[in-house]
């Protein structure tokens, strides 16, 4: 008898905990639901698609109880405004590049990238390997702002101009869409220098406001209408030969985030950095023989030209190194990682890309 009832409550005991096992969990993560502006017009579908797929991929991470909704340029604040509006409150978060902002802290280029600087494998190496992420949220904490890469175009073209530029002195005097250090180098070598957001370009370039613009490559190029304002298409794009992409993070809100939340936000950030730039890599291929096949002129910018702004740009990067002790700091860890990175590069990639190039190789 002392055995049946034995057995009897420790089959009572067995269903109580299973019972226990299966009850469902009770969800204590809270609901946050966060705005975050752009520097893109919707119509273009891959950089403002990143910051769609940045949101999805949030929103899968967190079960839905995280939410972030994209606004375009212009939608709540001007495109050129993002960092003001993030680091005001105005929103929660944003997506943008950070050159634009150079005027605040000359600095805030590197999250971007410098002319004749890292190709986008390289600055992914330094973001994530190299001390960039360290150099570049200390940066933004000045502005109460966290900051993360999200999304890198890949090398860029040389931009659109209404006529052939052959040599140094057919720069001089032309109107031309271009920021960043990039245009500080232009402006050095004659060029009127304007910085507009893209949504505004296919205007200005069609309605002679502008005699050059520039803005990513082919495929962006031509969602943007470009080749239809003008012909020349000039390579390389020597101040963006792998710009990064950032986003940005009102740093209050940031810290009222639960850890698993600002865990998710990290990793969907650098999920985006890698859909963006494959996006971009597939996408500009086949728009580059789309354009030529319908006539684009396609340009190489002539030696002179070259040579000039790569004298330029040493002398800028120096005197700002002078003159501006933050610029400095990040600069010479930059300057050490980009040595080291060309040496690498001359085993590594570039023997590889020589030999594709030879005439007598088919492809």
């Amino acid at each position: 008898m002392r055995r049946r009832v034995g057995l009897a409550a420790l089959g009572a005991l067995a269903a109580t905990a299973c019972q226990r096992v299966s009850a469902p969990t009770v969800i204590t993560q809270p609901r946050v639901r966060w705005r975050v502006v752009t520097s893109w017009p919707t119509s273009l579908d891959t950089l403002f698609g990143g910051v769609r797929y940045l949101a999805e991929q949030v929103k899968q991470l967190t079960d839905g109880r995280f939410t972030l909704t994209p606004f375009a340029a212009g939608e709540i604040v001007p495109g050129l405004q993002v960092l003001d509006a993030v680091r005001s409150g105005t929103v929660e978060a944003g997506h943008t590049a950070s050159y634009y902002y150079l005027g605040k802290n000359p600095a805030l280029v590197f999250g971007t990238g410098l002319p004749f600087g890292l190709t986008a494998q390289q600055q992914n190496a330094w973001w994530y390997a190299g001390g960039g992420l360290a150099a570049m949220q200390a940066l933004y904490r000045d502005f109460g702002v966290i900051t993360f890469p999200a999304g890198n175009t890949g090398a860029q073209m040389g931009g659109w101009f209404r006529r052939e530029v052959n040599s140094l002195p057919d720069l001089k005097g032309l109107k031309m869409r271009l920021p960043g250090l990039g245009g500080k180098v232009m402006a050095q070598m004659g060029v009127n220098v304007q910085v507009l957001p893209g949504s505004e370009l296919f205007l200005a370039l069609e309605r002679g406001a502008l005699d050059a613009a520039e803005w990513v490559g082919p495929y962006d190029d031509m969602r943007l209408g470009l080749p239809r304002a003008a012909r020349y298409y000039y390579y390389p794009g020597w101040w963006e030969p792998g710009p990064s992409l950032e986003l940005l993070v009102n740093l209050t809100a940031w810290q009222q985030l639960p850890p698993s939340y600002q865990k998710a936000l990290e990793m969907a950030a650098q999920a985006t950095n890698l859909y963006m730039l494959s996006q971009y890599e597939a996408r500009n291929q086949q728009a580059l023989q789309k354009l030529t096949a319908e006539g684009v002129q396609l340009r190489r910018y002539s030696d002179d030209i070259l040579q000039t702004a790569w004298q330029v740009t040493q002398d800028l990067l120096a005197d700002l190194s002078q003159r501006e002790p933050a610029f400095r700091n990040v600069y010479q860890s930059w300057q050490a990682f980009r040595r080291e990175g060309l040496r690498w590069a001359k085993v590594d990639s570039l023997p590889i890309i020589m030999a594709f190039s030879r005439p007598d190789l088919k492809t």
